[in-house]
């Protein structure tokens, strides 16, 4: 009898250890989110090189199609998803009002699939084909906006051109059509998507009418949607549960907000950062800290404990800064530390996450110059990239030091992406695959 009763419990353990291998390898071996497997931009695995080149450490680069495209490629198992906008020769033919400027040319949209070992293309889709509707900034790109995967399907993000799910084989599953987005200035799109269990959240923050909508990941229908009294924001999501409820949390000029994953329903509201907020909000041990660094730059760190209702000015908000925070990028939460560029710039700082006291910085850092590139982490090593081709690799620690400094020929908007020993680059033509050989 005992025989049979730790036979039969050895059988029930199995499906248990493997689901928990499963997970553990999905933390390690897989980049779903374009902030990484904990929406964070850290990985909890991996020692990917401190030193590569054009001639050392490369394990494979390819040449992608298409213009500049700052999307995160998006990595699960063997295959690696990009996303990227291809200019065709024709042209739009909508006619213009008054004085017509040139009419733009027609985009393909489209969907890429690599092999992960040889960065050969497994299939190719193109989602879309239309003429831009209006243009970009000179630094930006018609394919900014990043997909995510759930490990079975991958929810290939466009914006205004479209949301699409395909399985891995390049099956399209459904697509949905959210409409056209009106930025302000023209400068482009850069809000991506978030992903819990069967819900999808898209945030839709522009010069119209704005929103926040949460859609099946199965079938792409509505599950609810809320309007948002916000103008063009580029941040993105982060959803993260805190005493037994998932909250989706948005950053954005005139609240931070945080939403009930299942109803919609607001949780709590915050103001006080600045205009054009693009960075992410990271998260960790019951605080979410959220950035922006336009006009009027902040850094809040929020109690998630103490957040209820409207808390601005409130002792929720255990401390805010108003300098030396990024605009553009996201910033790094590793332990105790948070690394940050100032505005657009390869300044960095280190502030003390519980006290949001610097332990150094505003450093400048030598021979790199505009940073788009959110800042990544792992082995205790943060990896920091330029527009330019510079990567910096710095030791994390209270104390600025540099462990290696490389050069490639092409600089990258889109974020590093640390899968294992692996490190994979988009630069403005070509996908690097960075390893030791």
């Amino acid at each position: 009898m005992k025989k049979w009763l730790w036979i039969l419990m050895g059988c029930c353990l199995i499906p248990l250890w493997v689901q928990a291998k499963h997970h553990k390898a999905g933390k390690t071996h897989n980049w779903p989110h374009w902030r990484g497997p904990s929406a964070n931009g850290l990985v909890d695995n991996g020692n990917p090189p401190l030193e590569w080149s054009e001639s050392e450490n490369i394990r494979w680069k390819v040449k992608l199609p298409g213009m500049l495209g700052h999307a995160t490629p998006i990595v699960w198992g063997d295959k690696i998803f990009v996303q990227t906008a291809v200019k065709t020769d024709k042209m739009a033919e909508t006619p213009r009002e008054g004085r017509r400027p040139p009419l733009p040319n027609i985009l393909q949209f489209k969907v890429l699939a690599l092999d992960r070992k040889t960065g050969n293309t497994v299939w190719e889709k193109t989602v879309h084909e239309a003429a831009p509707h209006e243009g970009i900034h000179q630094t930006a790109s018609y394919a900014s906006t990043s997909g995510i995967t759930d490990g079975e399907h991958l929810f290939a993000f466009f914006g205004s051109w479209g949301i699409y799910c395909f399985d891995f084989d390049g099956n399209l599953k459904w697509s949905k059509d959210l409409g056209d987005q009106k930025v302000a200035g023209s400068f482009g799109e850069g809000s991506s998507p978030a992903l819990s269990g069967n819900t999808l959240i898209i945030k839709w923050d522009h010069q119209g009418d704005s929103f926040i909508v949460a859609m099946d990941k199965r079938t792409g229908e509505e599950i609810w949607r809320k309007a948002r009294p916000e103008k063009t924001t580029w941040t993105t999501p982060i959803i993260i549960e805190h005493n037994g409820t998932q909250q989706v949390i948005v950053s954005a000029t005139q609240r931070t907000r945080s939403y009930d994953l299942k109803t919609g329903d607001l949780l709590w509201e915050c103001g006080g950062l600045g205009a054009n907020v693009i960075p992410m909000p990271v998260y960790a041990n019951g605080i979410v800290y959220v950035t922006s660094g336009h006009r009027n730059p902040a850094m809040q760190a929020i109690s998630l404990d103490k957040a209820k209702g409207d808390i601005t000015g409130t002792d929720a908000v255990l401390w805010s800064i108003a300098d030396n925070t990024p605009y553009v990028s996201s910033p790094l939460l590793y332990g105790n530390k948070i690394y940050a560029l100032k505005k657009s710039n390869a300044i960095l700082s280190c502030f003390n996450a519980e006290t949001g006291e610097a332990f150094y910085g505003p450093k400048r850092l030598e021979g790199m110059r505009r940073a788009y590139a959110s800042l990544v982490g792992a082995n205790d090593r943060v990896y920091i990239s330029d527009l330019e081709g510079t990567t910096l690799v710095i030791k994390n620690s209270p104390e600025f030091e540099v462990l290696g400094k490389n050069k490639l020929d092409e600089g990258t908007g889109a974020s590093l992406v640390i899968v294992g020993n692996e490190l994979y680059l988009r630069g403005s033509e070509h996908l690097y695959c960075i390893a030791e050989n």
